[in-house]
């Protein structure tokens, strides 16, 4: 638990450093900035567990929002990198639409296996461009004690 508590925080403290280096002295996002592609994976593996966490304790409008997040992520390194491999992600497609079926219909037997297919499918992906030693998996544990995953009871 410890050693997963500190990849998070390590990963997150090097993407609030990236940001943070790339604003201007009045605090402001440079113009010209634009994040590395290790960057934006980083913060979609932090949106991945958020995403499973979420499915597995029923809160289905954070589930949909997470799976948002990654769609919004995983466009932006179409966007931005142009040029490389990661550009064909229509290894993922198929699983997003799953995720998003199965959070509008609040089927965790479906978000569960739809979430595995994402996570194979990050992974083929990773193997598509020459990274297949980074090897995601459905997470296992909550390195996250500051936020709470189930859904909020209504009044």
């Amino acid at each position: 638990m410890k050693s997963h508590m500190l990849i998070v925080v390590s990963c997150a403290g090097a993407i609030l450093t990236s940001f943070a280096a790339a604003q201007s002295p009045g605090g402001l996002p440079s113009a010209n900035y634009i994040p590395h592609l290790g960057d934006i994976m980083g913060a979609t593996q932090l949106r991945h567990f958020k995403l499973s966490f979420a499915g597995k304790l029923r809160n289905w409008e954070l589930a949909s929002y997470e799976l948002d997040q990654i769609k919004d992520s995983l466009q932006d390194a179409v966007t931005l990198y142009p040029g490389i491999p990661v550009t064909d992600m229509t290894i993922m497609a198929e699983p997003v639409r799953l995720l998003g079926e199965a959070i509008q219909k609040k089927d965790p037997r479906k978000f569960s296996a739809a979430f595995s297919e994402l996570t194979a499918a990050c992974n083929g992906c990773h193997q598509a461009i020459g990274r297949g030693f980074i090897v995601i998996q459905v997470p296992t544990s909550s390195p996250f004690s500051n936020q709470i995953f189930e859904p909020a009871a209504k009044p």
